[in-house]
């Protein structure tokens, strides 16, 4: 993971976040240098995100108190995709509760791509985590309703209750999702035969595509990452989604396997629990001070974001959001 933030310090900042004219003055800042890097493609193998348009990018900031601090295309929608897996992943430790969500989906990494199937067999049928295709499919199976279509709007209105308004389902990109699905109708029916799944496989697949198609912007997905900052209340509406016991669980998901097989690498890095997505969203979390969140379509090797990669590393950095920077005490007395 090449960032190119090395002329950037490392603060360490174990407090709130400074004022918020400092603030906005490092979003402007993180948003142009990583304007400047052009690496990475887009997404081509869901025929609807090939026409995204490489050049947006947006950046947005949310801290706890519902202040939004944002740079370019802030407000433009693209497709949440594998972003509501973290969300949908909370939704479900507050209907089922920690042991049983732990139990079903698990929180240990597979190492291997997010749609392998050879990670299920290799696990005796286990999923291992809700961040890769496999565990999300799972999570979205058990989320509680009497009929895929009550458990796809019990899904969209608790993502929306995240988001602090409605979202809305990209049609186009529900239908080519859905085109293109086999790979992810042979996980759900291999689900199915270990009892990992106990629902109709295609009515599971089609319930997690249409939460994939959900329409956002960076700012909709920083409210989100902000919600789980402040222990699951929605900092602009004011209203608890889940618990802090949940949004601490979510957290620790996003830490360990968000990222894809790269998850390792971003911690090292960037240190920020996080969650990409392939239509070039990234959201993470600084747990007590806000959610980042951008936008740009063209991605790595992996499947994350490169300005995305770039201008959240620049802020971790620049704002001392880093779980594991510190800072002597002794040296600060003397």
């Amino acid at each position: 993971m090449e960032l190119d933030i090395a002329h950037v310090p490392q603060e360490a900042g174990t407090g709130p976040l400074p004022g918020g004219s400092r603030v906005d003055a490092l979003i402007e800042a993180a948003y142009a240098h990583a304007a400047t890097h052009h690496e990475g493609t887009v997404a081509d193998y869901i025929p609807a995100l090939a026409t995204a348009d490489p050049a947006q990018f947006g950046l947005s900031l949310v801290d706890v108190h519902g202040g939004a601090h944002e740079a370019g295309d802030a407000a433009a929608l693209f497709s949440i995709q594998s972003i509501s897996k973290a969300f949908v992943y909370a939704l479900l430790c507050e209907a089922v509760g920690h042991e049983e969500a732990l139990a079903t989906v698990g929180v240990n990494n597979t190492g291997l791509a997010f749609n392998s199937v050879v990670a299920i067999e290799l696990n005796g049928g286990h999923p291992r985590n809700p961040m890769v295709n496999a565990g999300a499919l799972a999570t979205t199976a058990l989320i509680p309703a009497a009929d895929p279509e009550r458990r796809w709007l019990t899904i969209q209105h608790g993502l929306s209750r995240f988001a602090g308004r409605p979202l809305e389902l990209d049609d186009a990109v529900y239908a080519s999702e859905m085109a293109a699905n086999q790979r992810n109708a042979a996980i759900a029916q291999l689900l199915e035969s270990y009892g990992r799944i106990r629902e109709d496989p295609a009515g599971v697949v089609d319930v997690y595509t249409r939460q994939c198609s959900l329409l956002v912007s960076a700012h909709d997905l920083a409210v989100m990452g902000a919600t789980l900052a402040d222990g699951g209340v929605n900092p602009v509406t004011g209203e608890r989604v889940v618990s802090a016991e949940v949004a601490r669980d979510t957290l620790a998901v996003m830490s360990a396997s968000g990222m894809y097989e790269n998850s390792g690498e971003w911690l090292f890095e960037i240190g920020l629990p996080g969650k990409s997505g392939v239509a070039g969203g990234i959201v993470c979390v600084a747990p007590g001070k806000g959610g980042i969140a951008t936008f740009s379509p063209p991605l790595d090797a992996a499947g994350n974001s490169v300005r995305g990669q770039i201008a959240t590393a620049y802020l971790s950095r620049a704002l001392g959001l880093n779980l594991f920077a510190s800072s002597s005490h002794f040296a600060q007395k003397e």
